[in-house]
């Protein structure tokens, strides 16, 4: 069995709390098949012409190309920024068995044992 493009994404989220209620949402709409929340991290951009800062959490999230209109859409509609970091990175290598897992649990038809 061929497997599915795999893609790493990046979001951020504003604090732990909403980043684990995102992460898991991910998980259980089988958009994603594991998501890493890591340490807080202080981010400077600019917004609306003014430079700003603050303390976000970013969420790495492992799915597959197939999947990713629905997660970006999913992350839009839940998301509480104006205009969210929802950014993919494919995936060129990697542990075969790791892979075929990520493209398994992101099937919507897949039921788990």
């Amino acid at each position: 069995m061929e497997t599915a493009q795999t893609l790493l994404v990046f979001t951020q989220m504003p604090d732990a709390e909403s980043a684990e209620a995102l992460g898991a949402a991910l998980i259980e709409a089988r958009l994603a098949a594991c998501v890493n929340l890591l340490p807080a991290v202080r981010s400077i951009y600019r917004w609306r012409g003014r430079v700003g800062q603050a303390s976000e959490v970013p969420l790495l999230i492992k799915t597959t190309a197939a999947r990713y209109a629905a997660l970006e859409a999913f992350v839009r509609a839940h998301h509480p920024y104006e205009l969210p970091e929802v950014v993919a990175v494919p995936v060129t290598h990697g542990l075969a068995g790791y892979l075929a897992w990520i493209d398994l649990e992101t099937r919507p038809e897949t039921i788990s044992c």
